[in-house]
């Protein structure tokens, strides 16, 4: 399988610190966005320490052989039957783990008490994607002049509008759109979405935190996805169409195209562009941070 891969990711025009992380795993095909919250840069906190507890636990091969065989111990008692394989069992246990690190840190740290963060990541193996997913931050896939939303947010607006107490229409005006009722970091323990879709050449996907949909229409992010050629002409696209409509708030994007899906043609080539305060993305393989 060859990947093109780019992480862009601006502060924006109005906040002072990015509160957005980002993780490019070359060697193991994973990808993830995450958005942290709270006061007094505690949202930075929480999405570093998420994106470094994944990091961490995809890059320790001995919890990997741990993991395996609980995951087949637990697969024969039945346990795990809303998992489809090991490798989604391990997706959100690397993120229940981030979700973990947050909230004992929190703990110890009063300062730090409110802080959380959402998440969203991909993992390639094979012909399959895995999709994991806490929080507001979302997943997409351009497939053949279509765009499909991956994942749905977990929003107090989702909510309502699943009950029906809210219409989609009446979002833009709906005062409370930005409220989340699921994050890391908020609770011991925490739900992860996890599922896997099929993956083929020519798929594209995106993922961002809301700082890009919260102010950039799916149409043109269907627009930009669609006609704009190679990941990084996508994702800086955008970004600066974020930063036209105002980028109230940080913006990161990640863009991911499937080039092949020969299985004797393993690479991933990954960049990276870092727009006014942001820190670098956490990265391995063809990026990585310093420091």
């Amino acid at each position: 399988m060859i990947l093109d891969v780019h992480a862009a990711s601006e502060v924006g025009c109005v906040r002072e610190h990015n509160e957005d992380d980002c993780l490019v795993l070359a060697d193991q095909k994973l990808f993830v966005v995450a958005d942290g919250m709270g006061g007094h840069a505690c949202g930075e906190v929480a999405s570093r320490i998420s994106i470094e507890s994944v990091d961490a636990f995809y890059a320790d091969p001995q919890l990997a052989t741990k993991l395996a065989e609980a995951y087949d111990e637990l697969r024969l008692d039945g346990r795990v039957a809303d998992l489809s394989s090991f490798h989604e069992f391990r997706l959100r246990s690397a993120i229940e783990y981030g979700n973990l690190q947050i909230f004992q840190e929190a703990s110890r740290d009063p300062q730090l008490e409110d802080m959380g963060t959402t998440i969203v990541g991909l993992s390639f193996v094979g012909s399959r994607v895995y999709v994991a997913h806490v929080g507001d931050s979302r997943a997409y896939r351009y497939r053949r002049g279509r765009l499909f939303q991956l994942t749905e947010d977990h929003s107090l607006a989702n909510e309502y509008i699943r009950m029906r107490v809210l219409r989609p229409e009446d979002l833009p005006q709906f005062p409370y759109k930005n409220v989340i009722v699921r994050a890391l970091g908020l609770q011991e323990e925490v739900l992860v979405d996890t599922y896997y879709r099929t993956s083929r050449p020519g798929d594209r996907y995106l993922l961002c935190s809301d700082g890009l949909t919260d102010l950039v229409p799916d149409d043109e992010i269907f627009e930009v996805l669609a006609a704009w050629p190679g990941a990084k002409n996508a994702a800086d696209e955008l970004v600066r169409r974020a930063l036209e409509y105002g980028g109230i708030d940080n913006v990161t994007v990640l863009v991911i195209d499937v080039v092949s899906d020969d299985p004797d043609a393993d690479r991933v080539d990954a960049t990276g562009t870092i727009f006014g305060q942001a820190d670098a993305p956490h990265a391995s393989g063809s990026m990585r941070r310093d420091g």
